[in-house]
């Protein structure tokens, strides 16, 4: 009974402390420009695989800490800087080409943009802009935490957080695929404004995540 309330109150700790750098619902309207032109079955697809590449990468960095980085030589601030540059030259195409007519070959715009979204699934969709360095960092936190010599206690602390990292990307797959039954609310004019709102913020997120590896390399 001891190890079942440790294992749920590690669950439930581990989960708020992830919900606020992964961010699913705001990351989901920052996201949603990027699913344009996508019918429902496709953009649920595309959130079901970023949710799975937000497992896969975080489960990794539970498991292996800090390990990967060290064998590269690769510090978490340059991993910042790499993807705040990215991030920001995504926010401002998405600002330049907002006021775009949508084209007047539809079949061909949708054909290419499932070709585009294919290839930023994974980075930068899900890694860094839902899974950035924030959360690695908070999982090799917790994992940190979670160390014991005990290895019964070990395997219950590390699967409380994995539980906990299972939670948060259910809720990333929830936010990012149904995105659209909160904007259809809105109205034409409120998406526009929700749309042009979003891709100001991947801009200065993009800003932030750089500016904050600059300042830890500067330091």
């Amino acid at each position: 009974m001891q190890i079942l309330n440790t294992f749920l109150s590690l669950v439930f700790v581990s989960y708020v402390a992830l919900f606020p750098p992964v961010n699913p619902i705001g990351s989901a309207f920052m996201v949603d420009p990027f699913f344009h032109g996508l019918n429902f079955e496709e953009r649920k697809s595309c959130a079901r695989r970023i949710a799975f590449y937000c497992l896969s990468l975080c489960t990794a960095a539970l498991l292996t800490g800090s390990w990967v980085f060290k064998f590269f030589g690769i510090s978490l601030p340059v991993v910042q800087l790499a993807g705040g540059i990215l991030i920001c030259r995504m926010g401002w195409q998405m600002l330049a080409t907002g006021a775009e007519s949508k084209g007047s070959d539809a079949t061909s715009t949708a054909l290419d943009k499932r070709k585009d979204i294919e290839n930023i699934l994974f980075y930068p969709l899900a890694f860094p802009i839902t899974t950035g360095a924030g959360t690695i960092s908070v999982l090799l936190t917790l994992s940190a935490r979670g160390h014991s010599d005990d290895l019964v206690e070990y395997l219950t602390n590390i699967g409380a957080i994995f539980a906990s990292i299972v939670l948060t990307c259910i809720s990333i797959y929830i936010c990012y695929a149904y995105t659209p039954t909160l904007l259809k609310r809105l109205g034409t004019r409120g998406e526009q404004v929700v749309n042009g709102l979003s891709a100001f913020l991947v801009f200065c997120v993009g800003i932030q995540i750089g500016f904050n590896g600059l300042q830890h390399l500067l330091k």
